[in-house]
């Protein structure tokens, strides 16, 4: 069994929780996702299966636009609801200083990774040492707001729109938007709704695949690995061509340059190449061996 699947998970789920039990329902040990969701988060979850999990590293790198709430005037250790309260205060913000505030975080940006993250440092997760009380030195990293747009309020919480790079931690985009402010915040509530090319709208939960499973009708949710690449353009290898790429050899090419998508004369998806200077190389074979 080969292919992507996207699942909606639920909240109190942890992502590998979600790749565990798949593993069991389909029966097959090759199973990864790409973009880890915190247990909190709910929303699309690109799952790889079979062969398809060479992949990931491809999905990894994908845009992803998120529904995120924001409590303004709490500020916790993990940057969301579900941590320790470090501090309240009174919040007077109005809508128009808040939009004015969200347009200066539109762009790229320096964000400094949360302690309470899967990041390594010196060998160690950083939310093992979070989680025993103790705090290290973290480097900001690059990431970048492709757009932030304030859907209105629910509540107590103000209702963002999130487009962002990979590596973007929504939550403390809400943290630091809070100080920002002066008030201080939190994310209360977060739901992926679109990963690279993929929605949320064609997700299913746990429990459809579990059903899926059992009426033998799982391959009706089993999306081909192409699909992750249908951005780049296709093309076809003749017979010779497709025996020097399953040898891993380069071979000449009139195409423009570029990154392709590359099948055989039967339509079977062969890999992810490039032409560059009249040569088509391989960037990640996808046939079966």
């Amino acid at each position: 069994m080969n292919g992507v699947l996207l699942i909606d998970k639920d909240a109190g789920w942890t992502s590998n929780d979600v790749v565990c039990k798949l593993k069991g329902i389909l029966h097959e040990r090759r199973v990864g996702h790409s973009g880890t969701l915190d247990p909190m988060a709910t929303g699309l979850l690109v799952v790889f299966v079979g062969r398809a999990t060479r992949a990931v590293e491809f999905a990894e790198r994908d845009e992803k636009r998120y529904l995120a709430s924001l409590r303004l005037g709490l500020t916790t250790d993990t940057q969301d609801i579900t941590g320790n309260i470090l501090e309240t205060k009174p919040v007077r913000i109005e809508r128009e200083e808040l939009e004015k505030t969200l347009a200066r975080f539109v762009g790229e940006q320096l964000q400094i990774p949360p302690m309470y993250s899967a990041i390594r440092i010196g060998g160690r997760h950083l939310y093992d040492i979070a989680r025993k009380g103790g705090e290290v030195e973290r480097k900001a990293r690059p990431v970048t707001i492709r757009e932030l747009r304030l859907l209105g309020r629910e509540g107590e919480d103000w209702l963002l729109d999130v487009r962002c790079s990979k590596g973007t931690y929504i939550r403390t985009l809400c943290h630091d938007i809070g100080q920002s402010l002066g008030c201080g915040g939190c994310m209360s509530a977060l739901r992926r709704i679109e990963a690279g090319g993929f929605s949320v709208e064609d997700a299913v939960g746990i429990e459809e695949m579990q059903r899926l499973r059992d009426e033998g009708r799982i391959e009706e949710r089993l999306l081909p690995v192409d699909s992750l690449f249908s951005r780049e353009t296709a093309c076809i290898a003749s017979p010779e061509e497709e025996k020097r790429i399953r040898c891993g050899n380069d071979y000449s090419t009139g195409l423009a340059p570029g990154v392709y998508r590359v099948y055989n004369e039967s339509g079977a998806f062969l890999m992810l190449g490039r032409a560059e200077a009249g040569s088509m190389t391989t960037i990640k074979n996808f046939f079966e061996v």
